[in-house]
Formats: structure tokens, sequence, C-alpha cells
């Protein structure tokens, strides 16, 4: 006898916890949170996502597969390296600012601080800034490679800076900062880079 079907949509319900996540964070959601965003029992969330932990692991994974992977677009497609740290930081705004979302970056705002039972989630979101940080500078490097960039350019030094830019955008837009003045920043921040290029 064929088994009974699940009576909800596992996508649409892993989408509800991701907005939940992002608009909460990881510890501030509890399970009666998740319960009434998905609209299903605590013992159903379990069998079909296995923990919390593991939901929000799912839940971030499909952030950065969607929406939040502007970053590794726009790092990806754009030939010149200041377009691309442009349209990164620039997407950046124009997500984390979207009226009908939750404000800012779900990987930046929803596990800074946790309790020590929550430290693996802590570190584990951590290790994905870090991983973008890196994305920066690898793409600057390239940027020096492809003889847009002076080769005495700091790139360390300048991807740090552009983290510091794409991480804070996030604050600033979950604090209330408007669009406009998110983008007028953007247009601000990419001064050294634009210093840093060689003229053609």
């Amino acid at each position: 006898m064929a088994g009974r079907p699940r009576e909800f949509d596992r996508d649409q319900a892993l989408k509800q916890a991701m907005l939940a996540f992002w608009r909460r964070g990881y510890e501030s959601t509890s399970m009666s949170d998740l319960v009434a965003a998905l609209g299903i029992a605590s013992a159903r969330i379990y069998a079909a996502f296995g923990s919390k932990e593991d939901l929000f692991r799912e839940a971030v994974a499909l952030y950065t597969a969607g929406d939040g992977g502007f970053a590794d677009l726009a790092l990806r497609q754009e030939e010149d390296v200041a377009a691309a740290i442009e349209r990164m930081l620039h997407d950046a705004v124009m997500l984390y600012t979207q009226p009908d979302s939750p404000q800012g970056c779900m990987v930046v705002s929803a596990a800074t601080n946790c309790s020590e039972q929550n430290d693996g989630v802590l570190e584990w979101l951590r290790a994905q800034r870090h991983e973008r940080t890196q994305s920066v500078m690898d793409r600057l490097r390239r940027g020096v490679a492809d003889g847009q960039l002076g080769p005495d350019t700091d790139v360390d030094a300048l991807g740090d800076f552009y983290a510091v830019q794409l991480h804070g955008i996030s604050v600033q837009a979950r604090d209330g900062v408007p669009r406009e003045r998110l983008l007028a920043a953007v247009r601000v921040a990419m001064t050294p880079l634009l210093q840093a290029a060689i003229k053609r």
C-alpha cells in the first residue's frame, strides 16, 4: 500500500523557515515560531528536516542559492573588477532594503551572538563570511593579474575594506537607513578602487 502523501509542500515550508530565520535570527526563532510560520506541527518539522539546526542550514543554503547569491554573480559575471565590486555593493543595497522582505543579510545577521550551545552555528556562519571576504580578495587579485589594477595594489586591505562595506550595508539596512543613502555610500566606497585602477 502506498504511503500517505505529505500534507505540506516541503519547498514552500523551507522558504517560510528561511524568512523566519532571516527576520529573527537563529537563536531568537523558536520552534513555536517555526510551527506558526510553516503551518505544521513540530513533529512534522522534525520528521521533514531533522533538527532546528539542520533546518536552519538548509534555509541558509536556499538563501545563498537564491537572492543571497548576488555577490557571487557580480564577482563572476563582470569583466571589469571595479564594475564587479560596484555591482556587488549595489545589489546588496537593493536586496537588503526590499520593503517586502526581511532587512539586511541573513548570513550576517542570523547568528552574530549565540549561547554556547549554538557555537557550531555561529562558527559555521562566520566561516561563510570569511569565504565571502576571500572571494572579494580573489577577484581583486584577478584584477591585478588582468592589468586592471596596479601591481602594487594592497589586495588584502582592499578586500577587507569591501567586506566591511558589504557587511556594514546589512547592519545599516536593518537599522532602517534608507536605500538612497546606502547607494550614495556605495559611490563613495568605490573611490579607493578607482584610484588603484590603471587608466587606459
